[in-house]
């Protein structure tokens, strides 16, 4: 290590020594909430402004005026403290007011994946026993598709929220946004009550296939991680500028984006979809500073035409998660990025990594207590000794991640408790303890600093859960789903590898039901966008004559891994859903290659 990037190290580490208050959790009983830091944010930013969104402008005293007249409309329709109200809108002003409204209110706010529709979205109204379903315009029809199969009342428990007002609200729904136009914009009483320990919101493992679980968020988390992302990785004040086009219903563009300028007084410019092509016009044109990324976006914007001047923007610091070592830097430099804190953890998870001293290729540093043990990837499982316990793995050797459960390291769970114990590891290291199973690999990697700031970086998902398209999608959920075809007897699903794709593409070995001598392709194709994400729609199929299981009757996904999609190596049929393609076809050699070269468009 040269001496310019030792001090610049050392002078990282003091500015994180600095900002150690705000990742010591609060008692709590403290009162605090989103809702009051609008609150504070409205009289101490009070004209800056804080969204910019499709031409219109909103400073800090508006937009708490407007979420009080959405908080005090949602309380004369009975929504309270520890009510659940589900929210399916997209990225716009009306889904953090809606969102600001119901934490004023002690209410918390079940977040929808704009994409689902059908069972996957009923499921996710039900599960949060919701009292009422906020909706958007823009997705009324999504709603109106399901509604009959949902327990809440017409005409009273769906809330429509206009968006371009070119369509009315529905005859069998409320209509929120005139009803709020019409309430005081006063600061509701009931934010004073709000508590850390109260739950803020409900956010869907990204794994959401047919069964999604809705992991818990609490206000003392939800701001504890926006502190993080505002002090320690973006470093913002309330003159910088965020470029914010996630979706809001998942933990990164909503926590630690929004989150962020919660603590700061910054000001954001919202997107509804992420644009690889709109991207540097708009960041120059709306001097954004700041940048919440996956890493699948910074892949995106790296196959863009390069120009000379991709580096001639006012764009300086990015916090993110995904982005891989292949991209890192070449990214940093295309783009003239000074700082990238890239950062590891999951909405349901107790520890978070963050790489706060502006390392390259690293998820950085955590305070949390955790552990990486050996697992065996083939057999999915955890590696244990002859007295039961896990097995460290040694420095540099991928492990699986575990977080040790403990009063200041508490794992919140989903609503759903059954769920929430599969995802505890117990008498991992020691009789009667309590550990979070991550399901990723990680491993402790050099940066050439010091030995007592250990590193981490991301290596990959294990088990019967991978990542596509930056959802996390389970295996076993997806299985379970083509089954249900009248012309599959078995399936087994596993992540593949696709050079220049970010993550793994879903892949499904299939038997064919008794009698059934082909897979009418049409027909599957329509089943599988019925019933499925896009995400976690299979890119592979592979018939196969028998499926191979252990003695266990357990399926087994290691040899099937291992062969992929390459027709070479395989004598069964292999088909493909290619981009933009709504029907599986047969992989041909043409395309092989240019899955190959990385050149399919994935």
């Amino acid at each position: 290590m040269s001496v310019r990037e030792y001090f610049s190290t050392l002078k990282e580490l003091i500015g994180v020594l600095r900002t150690r208050r705000y990742l010591v959790p609060r008692p709590l009983e403290t009162i605090d909430s989103i809702g009051l830091k609008i609150e504070e944010n409205a009289v101490r930013f009070g004209d800056r402004p804080m969204i910019l969104f499709e031409g219109r402008q909103i400073n800090w005293k508006e937009f708490n005026e407007l979420s009080n007249r959405y908080a005090h409309a949602l309380k004369r329709r009975g929504i309270g403290h520890g009510d659940v109200v589900s929210l399916m809108m997209e990225n716009r002003i009306e889904f953090l007011a809606v969102l600001v409204a119901t934490s004023k209110l002690g209410a918390v706010t079940s977040l929808i994946n704009t994409n689902l529709r059908g069972r996957p979205l009923i499921h996710c109204v039900a599960v949060t026993q919701s009292k009422a379903c906020i909706f958007g315009e823009e997705l009324s029809d999504a709603i109106a598709e399901v509604k009959a199969d949902m327990s809440l009342r017409e005409g009273n428990d769906y809330l429509f929220v206009a968006d371009q007002d070119k369509t009315p609200a529905p005859n069998w729904a409320a209509d929120l946004s005139a009803e709020a136009s019409n309430a005081a914009t006063s600061n509701p009483p009931e934010t004073q009550r709000v508590k850390l320990g109260d739950n803020a919101t409900f956010i869907f493992t990204s794994g959401t296939t047919g069964l999604p679980k809705a992991a818990v968020m609490s206000q003392r988390r939800f701001l504890a991680t926006g502190a993080t992302s505002c002090k320690a990785a973006l470093k913002s004040k309330e003159t910088d500028r965020l470029y914010l086009c996630l979706p809001l219903y998942h933990g990164t563009g909503l926590i630690v984006g929004f989150g962020s300028t919660l603590w700061s007084g910054s000001s954001m410019f919202i997107r509804r979809k992420f644009s690889a092509s709109n991207f540097l016009k708009e960041v120059r044109e709306y001097n954004a500073n700041c940048f919440v990324y996956i890493g699948e976006l910074c892949r995106y914007l790296m196959t863009q035409p390069e120009r000379a001047d991709d580096a001639d923007n006012p764009l300086q610091r990015i916090v993110g998660n995904g982005l891989r070592p292949d991209v890192w830097l070449k990214f940093k430099r295309r783009f003239g990025v000074k700082r990238i804190a890239e950062f590891y953890g999951a909405s349901e998870g107790n520890a978070a990594f963050m790489n706060l001293l502006n390392k390259d290729c690293t998820v950085g540093m955590t305070v949390n207590t955790i552990a990486l043990v050996r697992y065996d990837v083939d057999a999915d499982e955890i590696i244990r000794d002859a007295a039961g316990h896990c097995i460290a793995v040694e420095p540099g050797e991928p492990g699986l991640l575990l977080a040790e459960i403990n009063t200041t390291q508490v794992f919140e769970g989903y609503t759903n408790a059954e769920a929430t114990e599969k995802k505890i590891v117990r008498n991992a290291l020691a009789p009667g303890d309590a550990w979070f199973n991550s399901g990723d690999l990680i491993r402790e990697v050099d940066v050439g600093f010091t030995a007592r700031q250990k590193h981490y970086q991301f290596v990959d998902r294990v088990g019967d859960t991978f990542r596509w398209r930056s959802e996390n999608v389970s295996t076993n959920e997806v299985g379970e789903i083509i089954n249900q075809h009248p012309a599959v007897q078995f399936c087994n699903v596993y992540g593949v590898a696709i050079p220049n794709a970010d993550g793994r593409a879903g892949m499904a070995a299939i038997t064919l039901a008794t009698g059934q001598t082909e897979l009418d392709l049409t027909d599957f194709s329509n089943f599988v966008a019925r019933e499925l994400p896009s995400y976690a729609r299979p890119v592979f199929l592979r018939i196969r004559p028998e499926m191979e299981v252990t003695g266990t009757f357990k399926l087994m996904k290691g040899d099937l891994r291992k062969d992929g999609y390459d027709t070479s190596g395989i004598e069964d049929p292999v088909f493909v859903l290619k981009p933009s393609h709504a029907v599986y076809e047969p992989l041909d050699q043409p395309f092989l290659t240019k899955l190959r070269a990385g050149t399919a468009g994935y």
